[in-house]
């Protein structure tokens, strides 16, 4: 794949939820609150509009450049994926927090810019990655066996006809390798059954497998969950906002495992936690028995809020929950 430079075109960035950010993790002067998922600083924006200092953190190379252009005061930028946060903030001589956001998937700056390949409505080579680094999506489809691709896209995509359309990618890189977004998108269209829902593209959920497991979203999700507890002070609150079901879950059952609502830890693929040992971990009572959603106002504005849900948690202290059985 050829590198690219920044974008350097305005692009217009709409953060979901925002009220509802502020609100959840109260910015003043005096607090310090992680943006584990700066992308365009939109929430950084009004966290810093608050009057709190902000450790904005981004796998993103680009996106660190546009926002340390913007000059923002009381404001340092990280690089490196928020699933490392507590290996990253003590190097910084950080080691507890007032509040964590992360804002989980890819970012609208990503979306808009059509050489990143994350969109199958635009030509362009089939990267997927955030950081720029590591295998790309165009890698995966052209090396992964059927069933390993049926998996992903089954698992991630939770795409019913995963199957068939592993087979027709397989079938369509044996002719020629597959490495625009474009084509993938038209390989997995005829692969696909007749009879799919009106206006989503047969390509849509296996776009999003593909990103989640380019990126190991799922996998950082987890362990940014775990990073962020370690770091919050009493009485710092964690604000997570998801986009898909696979998201949610996870940060909802992550919540009462905290909680002391249950007990158990990571394991699956898809990240499901399951019964494990018990474990000493930070305590956080969820303050809202079901996640925020965008109200619709701000969905007629910011379509890409219709599917946002925010859960906040507030740090408690920590509590031992026995040892290894």
């Amino acid at each position: 794949m050829t590198e690219h430079a920044a974008p350097t075109r305005e692009l217009t960035h709409l953060p979901v939820l925002a009220a509802e950010v502020v609100e959840a993790l109260q910015p003043a002067p005096g607090k310090t609150i992680v943006d584990g998922t700066l992308g365009g600083a939109g929430h950084t924006r009004l966290l810093l509009a608050g009057g709190a200092q902000v450790i904005g953190i981004d796998q993103d190379p680009y996106a660190l450049e546009r926002v340390g252009a913007m000059g923002l005061p009381r404001l340092r930028l990280v690089k490196g994926n928020y699933r490392d946060m507590d290996t990253l903030l003590p190097g910084l001589g950080v080691t507890q927090v007032d509040g964590v956001l992360l804002d989980i998937g890819v970012s609208s700056f990503q979306l808009d810019d059509a050489e990143r390949g994350f969109s199958y409505h635009t030509e362009a080579p089939l990267d997927m990655r955030m950081s720029q680094s590591g295998p790309t999506a165009a890698d995966v489809v052209n090396t992964l066996e059927a069933e390993e691709l049926a998996s992903i896209i089954y698992e991630y995509g939770e795409e019913r006809h995963s199957r068939r359309i592993a087979r027709g990618i397989v079938a369509a890189r044996e002719e020629s390798p597959i490495l625009t977004t474009t084509r993938l998108a038209e390989v997995i269209k005829r692969a696909y059954p007749g009879g799919h829902a009106r206006g989503i593209h047969p390509a849509r959920r296996s776009f999003q497998a593909l990103r989640i497991h380019v990126n190991d979203e799922l996998g950082a999700l987890r362990s940014g969950l775990d990073a962020a507890a370690s770091l919050l002070a009493p009485g710092g609150r964690l604000a997570v906002i998801s986009f898909h079901s696979l998201e949610d879950r996870i940060v909802k059952r992550w919540m009462k495992l905290h909680s002391g609502e249950a007990q158990g830890g990571w394991s699956g693929a898809a990240g499901e936690p399951a019964e494990m040992n018990r474990v000493q971990r930070p305590v956080l009572t969820p303050l809202h028995k079901r996640p925020l959603e965008a109200s619709e106002a701000e969905q007629a504005l910011n379509p890409r809020a219709r599917s946002a849900k925010l859960r906040v948690a507030l740090r408690a202290g920590a509590i031992q929950a026995g040892g290894a059985q």
